[in-house]
């Protein structure tokens, strides 16, 4: 065999073991919701990919016949091409013994390092650039070869089951999305900027929900406006001119006696039309959703869904009220970043290294602010304000301050027991002291 029939060989093998190449790894890469995509698009390529992911054993036996017997026949081709004519150039080098040798070697070298370069990692970066797109253009002839392999496919395919079945590893690879995934492909998105920092984090937000405890979108039992059952048609002028709501509650008494809530809208409708306002009125008074404080915000947007409502009040374990939410609230917490910054000012950053937060601001939006990686004692308070007492062991005073992974925690003001304001500084990276408390 000549020296360019030997080459045209090795080429040809070459071109044979990329096509290997490209097909195994387009078929690992291939991501199941675009090619769900091309199918519905109409492109039947793509459903038999589907179905090859769903089995991939038989696939990726026949890659590895492909590229094994390849890399056989590439080194029997290559040696018997190339040695000789290494052999003849080391000898001008060095003795005939040490020259035949050192001319194997050369050629062996050659050979493997053409196979890496053109029939490995150039093929398979190209394959992983498109994986989806080669992987529709190349089931056609892997199926067309699992056909004609298929006693070699079958015979490999049970010898590997059984060594599945004795190592007890599973067969099946796992297509259960979670929202950790989801996540993690917005957060690449928004990192290659396909996606924009902002939607991913309205997408993170809504994930949230979940995990997020009503209380801490809530608005607190203090800055709650309410109504008196038979408060006079001047104090209500005067309640709603001062903490204009869009809803407001109706007791007996006191607050943690509900009878029902009025809406704004009512209200101006009675104005505009200059009737007498009170709360007991025939159709201003609607029923009150009534929700536990332990509910997550998923919960609560499923209460409002059932019960027709966007108004809610929010109840401990003793039936004390503790606040209120609107739709509007779990709204906002979605929306995050995006929520005008005058309806959202619990948390000011004063320069590059402080920052001025109410005390009532979710520990959540606290975490994301200061990018912290994690908290003392996670799920045992909801606010910044628990988060203090969680770290004092105490009801915090004016000047108390907490230290924890860099940054300075440090009590502003307190209003009968309420933690107002908080200012947060973060220490230089060279002079973070030691979590403690002072």
């Amino acid at each position: 065999m000549s020296l360019g029939q030997s080459l045209f060989i090795i080429a040809a093998l070459i071109a044979v073991s990329a096509f290997f190449s490209v097909a195994e790894i387009s078929l690992a890469a291939s991501r199941r919701l675009r090619l769900r995509q091309m199918a519905d698009a109409g492109d039947p390529r793509a459903e038999r990919v589907l179905r090859m992911q769903d089995q991939p054993g038989p696939y990726f036996t026949v890659v590895q016949i492909g590229l094994n017997a390849i890399a056989i026949l590439g080194g029997v081709v290559g040696e018997g091409a190339l040695s000789p004519y290494f052999s003849q150039l080391m000898g001008l080098l060095v003795d005939e013994p040490l020259a035949g040798r050192l001319g194997f070697a050369a050629s062996f070298v050659a050979v493997i390092s053409l196979f890496i370069v053109l029939a490995d990692l150039l093929p398979k970066r190209l394959g992983m650039s498109a994986p989806e797109r080669a992987a529709v253009r190349l089931v056609g002839t892997m199926e067309a070869l699992l056909r004609v392999l298929g006693p070699l496919v079958w015979l490999f395919g049970r010898a590997t089951d059984a060594l599945f079945k004795a190592l007890g590893l599973p067969a099946q690879r796992d297509e259960r999305i979670t929202s950790a995934d989801i996540l993690a492909m917005t957060e690449a998105g928004a990192r290659s900027g396909q996606l924009a920092e902002r939607e991913h984090e309205v997408i993170a937000n809504v994930f949230e929900l979940d995990t997020r405890v009503v209380t801490s979108a809530m608005t607190p039992r203090e800055h709650i406006a309410w109504f008196q059952k038979d408060d006079p048609e001047a104090t209500l002028r005067a309640r709603i001119l001062a903490e204009p709501f869009s809803t407001y509650p109706v007791c007996a008494g006191d607050l943690d006696q509900l009878l029902g809530y009025v809406d704004a809208k009512d209200l101006f409708q009675r104005v505009l039309n200059n009737q007498p306002l009170s709360p007991l009125d025939e159709g201003l008074l609607h029923k009150v959703l009534v929700v536990p404080d332990r509910l997550s915000l998923a919960e609560v947007l499923e209460q409002f869904r059932q019960a027709h409502e966007d108004f809610a009040v929010i109840v401990n374990e003793y039936s004390f009220v503790v606040g209120v939410i609107t739709l509007n609230d779990v709204m906002s917490t979605v929306m995050g970043g995006l929520v005008d910054p005058q309806d959202e000012d619990w948390i000011v950053q004063r320069d590059a290294h402080s920052w001025l937060i109410d005390g009532m601001t979710p520990m959540a939006d606290v975490q994301r602010t200061l990018d912290l990686a994690s908290l003392p004692h996670e799920g045992q308070y909801e606010t910044l304000a628990g988060f203090l007492m969680e770290m004092l062991r105490r009801v915090p005073k004016r000047t108390d301050t907490v230290q924890w992974e860099g940054f300075r925690f440090e009590v502003i003001d307190v209003d009968r027991y309420r933690i107002d304001q908080v200012l947060v500084t973060r220490h230089p990276v060279d002079d973070r002291p030691p979590p403690s408390l002072a």
